[in-house]
């Protein structure tokens, strides 16, 4: 089982209901404390911004995308470690993903050792 990661708790960031759920549960049974949203502006509005310890973020949602919220995060001036999820085959996403700024990048569905791994890369240099 992977280590829990020191303070804060991990944010997540999905438009569907049902994702945001099973990823806190998920977890919250390895000891992590969750916080989520259903949108990135409603992420980017909340205080949690500056205390999160890693976000996990859809890159397709309604209104502002992964990709725009992962900006505003950077533009913030933080080193809040971001890894992004999608459900779409996108042939350059990895790469994409890692041009923005992300720590990591998932395709749903992902394996739970996958999530848990990225995690403790993501915030590895924040312990």
């Amino acid at each position: 089982m992977t280590e829990a990661p020191l303070g804060g708790p991990i944010a997540i960031v999905d438009d569907d209901d049902s994702v945001r759920r099973a990823l806190a549960r998920l977890l919250e049974s390895h000891g992590f404390e969750t916080t989520v949203h259903a949108s990135g502006a409603d992420f980017l509005a909340s205080p949690e911004l500056h205390d999160v310890e890693c976000l996990l973020l859809d890159v397709h949602m309604p209104g502002l995308s992964g990709l725009e919220v992962l900006e505003a995060v950077r533009d913030a001036a933080t080193k809040l470690p971001v890894i992004l999820m999608t459900g779409r085959y996108e042939v350059d996403f990895a790469q994409r993903s890692l041009d923005a700024g992300a720590s990591a990048h998932l395709r749903k569905p992902f394996e739970e050792d996958a999530l848990l791994e990225a995690i403790a890369v993501a915030t590895r240099d924040r312990r």
